[in-house]
């Protein structure tokens, strides 16, 4: 099936009062795990790399493309509706050699940036992108980062609702990932979100809102924030962690087999990556059933991009 907007996808989800995921992938297993568990649930989806825990350096060495080979490949033989995300790239630079790859939405974190470099990136990027038929993400405010001690916000900063209007006004993103309390890496706790600030920011801004550091946000606000523009959450150390559980729970038998073909590489059921594989996935199934997209890949008419 040929990629579908994002952005349709998210206008898509706001009317039918659910949400989509991103659930953010590292390899073919990964991707494959998310693509699995959207088909099993009927559920469109959001499929994509992210550019933050990536080393920069591989990124520009080809990575990107690379990133944007795989995911098509993965991508275009979907029985259910995608879009392909490239999130949180560092550059401008980066963003548009995914576009090139093939990627159809793109984000650059301009979250610690000065105001004026934001939009002047951000609407360059728009410009570029929107003739392309290519979807931009755009972050205002910071998030913390959960940290071994707890949660680092010496650098954090709230989503601003005043802001936001003038910042979607001048940019002309597509969607606004916004800081309410959520937090990057925390999976000890869920995180103290703020759904009156998320309300000040829906009443503001037009285009559909989306939330990183999906992996702590409260399940019993999810439908709440849905109500409050929220089109989008993001998701990634969860499901790193039970992929990672995955793998320990099958490298004993992994490390003891003589047929090392079979149990690495092989995607055969001794794989000991596809054992990971499946507990990725489930983790991925439960929450599009949070997210209420789950059987909504049937009814979905939006636009090919």
């Amino acid at each position: 099936m040929p990629l579908v907007s994002m952005s349709d996808l998210m206008q898509e989800a706001i009317r039918g009062k659910y949400a989509l995921g991103y659930f953010e992938a590292w390899d073919t297993y990964s991707m494959e795990a998310v693509l699995e568990a959207a088909e099993e649930e009927r559920s469109p989806v959001i499929l994509g790399f992210g550019g933050m825990m990536l080393s920069q350096e591989w990124l520009d060495n080809g990575g990107i493309e690379l990133l944007g080979t795989i995911g098509r490949a993965i991508a275009e033989r979907s029985k259910v509706s995608v879009s392909l995300l490239l999130n949180e790239l560092q550059t401008l630079e980066q963003a548009l050699r995914g576009m090139d790859a093939g990627i159809n939405a793109v984000m650059v974190d301009t979250s610690d940036w000065a105001w004026e470099k934001a939009v002047e990136t951000v609407s360059q990027l728009a410009c570029i992108a929107h003739r392309r038929g290519v979807t931009v993400e755009a972050e205002l405010g910071h998030l913390p980062d959960a940290t071994a001690t707890g949660i680092d916000d010496s650098t954090s900063h709230l989503t601003d609702p005043k802001q936001a209007a003038e910042f979607i006004a001048s940019t002309g993103a597509d969607c606004l990932a916004v800081s309410i309390g959520n937090v990057h890496l925390l999976t000890a706790h869920d995180a103290p979100v703020d759904l009156d600030r998320l309300e000040e920011i829906h009443q503001t801004v037009e285009v559909p809102l989306v939330i990183h550091g999906g992996t702590s946000f409260p399940a019993a606000a999810v439908p709440a924030a849905i109500e409050l523009g929220v089109a989008k959450f993001n998701v990634g150390t969860v499901l790193k962690k039970q992929f990672l559980e995955g793998v320990r729970s099958q490298l004993k038998t992994a490390l003891n087999s003589a047929d090392v073909h079979s149990v690495l590489g092989s995607h055969k059921d001794a794989d000991f990556l596809e054992a990971a594989k499946t507990s990725m996935k489930e983790t991925v199934k439960s929450l599009m059933r949070v997210y209420g997209s789950s059987s909504r890949a049937a009814k979905s008419g939006a636009g090919r991009g």
